[in-house]
């Protein structure tokens, strides 16, 4: 086999039949073959040996019953890849969101031999997301995409999609045996796990057909303690520090105000304190495995410092609503504020003012870009903070 397709099922048996004929027509004339990976109760497997008695490509399926389903959807991908006849391995869900014409184009973006991994992105150019249906689905999906970037920025840069479900990777170069999969995201088990080179094609997510979506709250709870596990590291310290700032901020408020100060100015002066500390922390402690190739510490420090006075010029102004209208005590509202501003905070740091910088064509930089890129670099050399 050249490829294998793995189906991860759990009660589609209505879907079943037409996604073996779709895939047969997409996959005409190469050898391929149909993995369904069922966690199902519903008959989905009697009706995939159905199916497969006449359908136009080999179809197999392993059944995983009560108790062996460990992993959940990302645990039946990786059985899948163990049990798969070719190191190809294009990964579907089996509702017929993904759509199977697109799977040759997967195929022959692979076999360029620059990608291990080719992903079905709903967000680049010629993608489309409208499957997913309401405007709360799709918004949630992006907040989701965003804070997983930002808690990987280095390994998901250049993948746009990276919760997608839908996507080639060559068996070959990943090392099944250390994966730890959890819940849906298994692509983004495999992107930070693996050193894996990465390369896109644009999807239009379908509304699905028949069953029911697997969404849920539990599932979202999930995928959100799998993510900490994976990027302990560096969000637990963006914590802490912010947790310090926050400390610092609130005990700045406190003491000023209780000076006589008020509280406004008070939470001004604690506001610039904390975010030019917060910003030397993170740089030495957060971010220094990113800096190298960010833009320069002085454009890294003016990007932070506006970002984060923009958010409380909002916050600010949030603080007196919370103090004039609902009786809160400024203490509490300045501790529930801040809470509140950290996702915020933390996304823009990783995507924005530590994000890669585009290489230069050869011979665009003026002498005094270069100047500037020289003072740059002085000012990034370890010790310097």
């Amino acid at each position: 086999m050249d490829v294998t397709v793995i189906v991860p099922t759990r009660n589609e048996r209505g879907n079943v039949a037409e996604m073996v004929r779709q895939l047969g027509d997409a996959l005409a004339g190469r050898r391929a073959e149909i993995l369904f990976v069922d966690d199902s109760e519903d008959g989905t497997t009697a009706e995939i040996e159905r199916v497969a008695q006449d359908a136009p490509l080999p179809v197999r399926f392993i059944h995983r019953a009560a108790g062996q389903r460990a992993g959940g959807l990302g645990g039946a991908v990786v059985a899948g890849m163990k049990a798969a006849a070719a190191d190809v391995c294009v990964v579907m869900d089996g509702d017929l969101q993904h759509p199977p014409a697109l799977v040759p184009a997967l195929v022959d973006r692979h076999a360029r031999g620059d990608a291990d991994v080719v992903v079905a992105s709903r967000y680049i150019g010629g993608g489309d997301s409208t499957g997913l249906g309401t405007t709360l689905r799709f918004g949630v999906s992006r907040a989701a995409t965003l804070l997983t970037k930002a808690m990987f920025p280095l390994r998901l840069h250049g993948t746009s999609d990276p919760m997608t479900g839908f996507f080639l990777v060559d068996r070959s170069r990943v090392d099944l045996e250390a994966l730890r999969p959890s819940g849906f995201k298994i692509l983004l088990e495999l992107l930070v796990r693996g050193d894996l080179r990465t390369a896109e094609v644009p999807m239009r997510f379908h509304q699905r057909v028949e069953g029911e979506s697997k969404a849920s709250l539990r599932q979202g709870i999930t995928f959100l303690v799998h993510l900490a596990r994976l990027r302990f590291g560096k969000m637990s310290l963006f914590a802490l520090i912010g947790a310090t700032g926050a400390v610092a901020n609130i005990a700045i408020v406190w003491l000023l105000t209780s000076l006589g100060m008020g509280y406004i100015w008070a939470a001004i002066i604690a506001a610039e304190a904390t975010i030019i500390g917060n910003f030397l922390l993170a740089e030495r402690f957060v971010f220094a495995d990113m800096r190298g190739r960010a833009a320069g510490l002085r454009r890294r420090f003016l990007a932070s410092f506006t970002f984060n006075n923009a958010e409380a010029a909002i916050r600010i102004p949030v603080l007196a609503l919370m103090v004039e209208s609902w009786q809160i005590s400024s203490v509490l509202a300045t501790a529930i504020t801040l809470a509140l501003a950290f996702v915020g905070r933390f996304v823009f740091h990783s995507l924005v003012v530590y994000a890669p910088r585009k290489p230069r064509e050869p011979g665009t930089e003026t002498a005094g870009q270069r100047i500037i890129r020289m003072i740059d670099e002085e000012a990034m050399r370890p010790g310097e903070l």
